[in-house]
């Protein structure tokens, strides 16, 4: 045991499974074993404590749609659970890793507008309806893929005409006004003052912003219907089929305005997961990598069980 700890100080030091096989001239399953074991100690010491907020996401992990479902706890930013697969199965496997006792301890998830997630959420989650938060973050993912959508059809019709007014514009849409370049922003004024399809289109996706703004669900969901009668009597059709989406799945979007969480912790955890990937040296297992080490997680395993 003393030796496994000295060797997790050399694989904190050296950062690399193969560095520390030179230095402490052993194999590469051997380290790997001690690796496993320090993780199995982690684990076996981590407390059952109540996960008040929680997200759920997917990890693509290799080429050829291989995903992972992860469970993470918004507060204290960790991964409580983990399963290979991104459908209804693998999110229900997910919460299996949750206790009883942190099941009914949930009161807020958060989770793009899978209907896989939603379904296993509702399956394993008391009062799903009022705990399900679609991140704010996916939802104007959409609104913005439907903008883009109407800015080629708008572009493609006018280049036929010998107009290029939206040659080049793309970016100027996609992105914030608070991201543009003075010179990027007098072009972008000049073209909204032509009053086409995807100035309008632009319009009602920064208005949508919005929602998130309002006090509470009940003020949110008013501003919807507002908004949504704006756009359902539009020519836009790709803005029209959007806000039928997002009320289908309203009551999962004004729940924010609620509980206030976002799915923000869990680019940070893909990070690390990436540089996990990139320590186990190109290793295709996704077990493998997913106990995998971390500065943090060798320092958490450094005491012997």
């Amino acid at each position: 045991m003393l030796f496994e700890r000295f060797a997790i100080d050399v694989l904190k030091m050296t950062q690399t499974v193969k560095g520390a096989m030179t230095i402490l001239r052993l194999k590469w399953d051997c380290t790997w074993h001690i690796i496993e074991r320090a993780v199995a100690r982690v684990k076996a010491r981590k407390e059952s404590s109540p996960l008040p907020s929680i997200g759920i996401d997917e990890k693509a992990f290799a080429k050829g749609h291989s995903y992972v479902s992860m469970i993470y706890d918004l507060d204290k930013s960790t991964v409580e659970g983990i399963h290979e697969g991104g459908d209804t199965d693998a999110a229900i496997a997910c919460f299996s890793k949750l206790s009883d006792e942190q099941i009914k301890s949930i009161e807020a998830i958060a989770m793009d507008m899978s209907s896989a997630y939603v379904k296993a959420a509702k399956q394993v989650i008391p009062l799903p309806e009022e705990k399900i938060v679609h991140d704010p973050f996916h939802v104007m993912k959409l609104a913005i893929e439907a903008l883009d959508k109407v800015r080629k059809q708008e572009h493609w019709k006018l280049l036929q005409e010998g107009d290029k007014t939206l040659s080049g514009s793309k970016y100027l849409w996609l992105t914030g006004m608070e991201n543009h370049t003075e010179s990027q922003t007098a072009r972008f004024e000049s073209i909204c003052t032509l009053r086409l399809a995807t100035g309008k289109a632009w319009s009602y996706k920064q208005l949508l912003r919005d929602l998130w703004k309002q006090p509470d669900a009940k003020r949110a969901t008013g501003f919807f219907n507002d908004w949504y009668q704006r756009v359902i009597h539009t020519k836009l059709e790709q803005m029209k089929k959007l806000a039928r989406t997002l009320k289908e799945r309203l009551s999962n979007i004004v729940t924010f305005c609620t509980h206030g969480i976002t799915n923000g912790v869990a680019e940070g955890i893909n990070s690390k997961i990436m540089s996990i990937k990139r320590r186990a040296g190109g290793t295709r297992s996704v077990p493998k990598v997913m106990t995998g080490w971390t500065r943090t997680g060798l320092q958490r395993a450094a005491k012997p069980a």
